[in-house]
Formats: C-alpha cells, sequence, structure tokens
C-alpha cells in the first residue's frame, strides 16, 4: 500500500491457501488492505470471505473467459457454461443478456436479463437493457415497465427518456416525462426534440417551436430537427398514426418521432448513486441517534437483499454506533454473521436483540442455527415464538413447513 502523503510503502499484505479457494485468498486480501486504509473499519474479515456469494470457482473462470472473448459465439458459449455452474450469477447473466442483446437477440436477452432479482444492484443495467430489448420489439408497455423500474431508483434523464419514448408509442401523453428528462439536463439536444414532437402532437406550436428552437442551437446541423421547425412553422399538426413521407423531400408527410437512447453510462449511474449517498449521510447526521440508527438499519436490509454482505455490515454497524439499543439493528448483524459463516457470533447477535426487544428477524436466525444444527425441539421454539408475533410472516411459515417436513411440529 502506498501512503502518498507520506511517500512511504506499507509493508506486503498477503494470503494464501489452495486454488480452490481463490475466493478467500482475494477478499481476505482485500480486507486487509481496507483495515490499512482505514484501521477503524467495522467490517469482519469473515465478512468479506463470504463475499464471494456461493458463486463456483468454475462459474467465475468461464465468466472471466466469456467477458474476455474476442468472438461473440465464444463469449455466449463461456457465459453460459458460467450459470449451468451457478445459474444464480447476476454477474453472468448480466454479461450474457447483454451479449444476445448485441446479436439482436431481444426476446432471449430479455428472459437471461429478467432471471437477476429487482433487489440485486446488477438489476438497474439489466433492466435498462431489457426496456431497450423490449423496445425493438415493440414491447412497448413491458419496456415502459422496465425503464420506469430503473428511474424509480435513479431517475436520470437518458432513463426517464426512455419511459417516456415508450409511453407515447402506446399513444399515451409522455410530456410530462419529457420535460423532466430535459429539465434534467438542458443541454442534451434530444430531449428538447422529444419535447417539441410531444408539444407539436398535442397542438402546442408555441411550445414546439420554443423546443425545436432550443435544439437547433444546440445542434445547428440536425436536419430531421429542421424539418420539425417547418412543420411547426406551417402549422401542420401531427398524430400517433401520422405515417412516415413517402420520401425524404415530400416535407408535408413529415412524421417525426421521439428519439430514444441506447447507450447505458455505467459512469452517470455510479455518479448518481455516489451522489445519493452523500445527500443521505449529510441528512443522517442531522437527526436524533434513534432515527439515525432506523435508518442505517433499513439501508443494511437494503443492502442485505442484494447480497451485499459487506455493504449491509458496514450500516448495522453504523446503526449500532448510533444506539447501540437498537435491536433490528443487531438482529441484522446477526443475519450478516450467520450468512458469512459464522454461527457463534450470529447466535450472541441475535440473543442480544431478543434481549433489548422481541422480534422476529432474530428469533429466525436462531431458529436456522437450531436446525442446522439438528436440534430440532429449540428450532421449533424459536420459530412458534416468531409467529406468535407475527402469525403471517413468511419466512416463519416457511420455517414451520421445514421443520414438520422433518417430523417436528411446534410447540
Amino acid at each position: 500500500m502506498l501512503e502518498v502523503n507520506k511517500l512511504r510503502l506499507s509493508q506486503p499484505l498477503s494470503d494464501s491457501s489452495e486454488l480452490a479457494r481463490l475466493f478467500d485468498v482475494e477478499n481476505a486480501i482485500a480486507w486487509k488492505v481496507a483495515r490499512q486504509i482505514d484501521p477503524h473499519l467495522n467490517v469482519a474479515e469473515q465478512t468479506f470471505l463470504a463475499a464471494a456469494g456461493g458463486v463456483k470457482l468454475s462459474a467465475f473462470e468461464n465468466y472471466i473467459r466469456g467477458a474476455d472473448a474476442t468472438t461473440s459465439q465464444e463469449r455466449i458459449k463461456r457465459l453460459q457454461m458460467a450459470i449451468q455452474d451457478t445459474p444464480n450469477y447476476p454477474a453472468a447473466l448480466l454479461a450474457l443478456g447483454k451479449a444476445e442483446f448485441t446479436q439482436r437477440d431481444y426476446d432471449q436477452a430479455a428472459a437471461t436479463l429478467a432471471k437477476i432479482p429487482r433487489a440485486d444492484h446488477r438489476a438497474l443495467e439489466a433492466n435498462f437493457y431489457i426496456g431497450l430489448a423490449r423496445f425493438n420489439t415493440a414491447k412497448y408497455a413491458e419496456a415502459e415497465s422496465a425503464f420506469a423500474f430503473v428511474a424509480s431508483r435513479l431517475p436520470l434523464p437518458e432513463v426517464v427518456n426512455n419511459q417516456a419514448v415508450a409511453s407515447s408509442r402506446q399513444g399515451h401523453d409522455a410530456t410530462p416525462l419529457f420535460q423532466r428528462a430535459s429539465t434534467a439536463d438542458p443541454n442534451d439536444a434530444d430531449y428538447h426534440y422529444n419535447l417539441a414532437v410531444t408539444q407539436l402532437r398535442k397542438g402546442d406550436f408555441a411550445g414546439a417551436q420554443r423546443e425545436v428552437d432550443l435544439t437547433l442551437k444546440l445542434r445547428p446541423a440536425d436536419t430531421e430537427a429542421a424539418e420539425l421547425k417547418t412543420s411547426i412553422s406551417a402549422g401542420r399538426h401531427i398524430t400517433a398514426s401520422t405515417k412516415p413521407p413517402a420520401n425524404a423531400a415530400d416535407a408535408s408527410d413529415f412524421a417525426p418521432v421521439e428519439r430514444i437512447r441506447r447507450t447505458y453510462s455505467e459512469a452517470s449511474f455510479r455518479q448518481a448513486a455516489f451522489q445519493l449517498d452523500q445527500m443521505r449521510a449529510a441528512r443522517l447526521a442531522t437527526l436524533p441517534p434513534a432515527e439515525q440508527a432506523a435508518q442505517y438499519t433499513q439501508l443494511g436490509h437494503d443492502y442485505l437483499a442484494q447480497g451485499l454482505i459487506p455493504e449491509a455490515e458496514q450500516e448495522f454497524q453504523a446503526a449500532i454506533a448510533a444506539d447501540a439499543s437498537n435491536a433490528a439493528a443487531h438482529a441484522g448483524l446477526a443475519q450478516v454473521r450467520e450468512r458469512s459463516g459464522s454461527p457463534t457470533d450470529a447466535r450472541a447477535e441475535a440473543q442480544a436483540s431478543l434481549i433489548l426487544h422481541p422480534n422476529v428477524p432474530a428469533y429466525l436466525v436462531l431458529a436456522r442455527l437450531d436446525l442446522q444444527a439438528n436440534e430440532m425441539a429449540s428450532s421449533a421454539a424459536n420459530v412458534s415464538k416468531a409467529l406468535q408475533l407475527e402469525p403471517k410472516d413468511t419466512a416463519a411459515q416457511g420455517m414451520r413447513q421445514a421443520l414438520q417436513a422433518r417430523g417436528q411440529s411446534l410447540p
């Protein structure tokens, strides 16, 4: 590690194990690097070791070989092999779906990308491409739904624009969405063009004229925008059913359509996510400790649902630092310890949570740990307590069924 301010290198950070435990070695090194940067890091090493998420090493190898393949056929073949080894491998599913999209196999691409859970952090990019795939096959309602999901998490102008275009293709008035995209990025000519088209379709000639002028100011060589300006100046009304021109010279038959964005900007998404994190941190700092803990705990559960174990632990630890009496935060940390393969620590956190306040997640952590230890009666007792608190809790009901299948009834 290079300490730039002191112009000094640290001692080497190393780890080793057999090849089959490559992920453990990588994650152990990652933890040591993180601790070197921040000695107060509140994430346990075991949490880093669990970050591989059950991906087989053979699947990871095929994923890497697929990502680096020089031909589309080899790329798809390798990625399919990765998914055969680990069917729920989100990174491989995303890469395969994008490869199928590039090959214009739109229906298969959408089906592959749809296998990525919406709780996974890759779901935003996956649904962007699902939207494009459905749009390219004229399934506009499905396209709009996919873009709307992405926009609900990160309302970037290109995503809102695409949602609006898909809505417009169904004959809906998408003016408010086009306005949102244009307001968010007023220097983008396409957004002004789209707004001009939708306003002309509504008969708002003044609004359409204003937007097409902005389009041409930003992009003077835009011939389609120039044609649109001619139509507006002539007072020609257009509708969604206006037919395309028979030839380019026939301006009277000019039928403009809104423009869709076909590229996903990972940098934009990351920047937006970072800005949201900064805003969230500033807002949380102004809250009372108990409210801070509640917010951090909710964020921890969100990360846990996405399989982001280290991020989840950080949020739960921050919640406990803000309010050590927050039972939900201790229960969340118990789930992190359970997932990272630390049953003793998981049990301790669950019990600490229950001392503070009885709650379903902590009882279920204990129930699952007891079940793994073949302590059936104890597991059943904890499930029973969870159901007494929340009779309709699906996870508790699932545990009851698992116990009954093994001949253990609840007390």
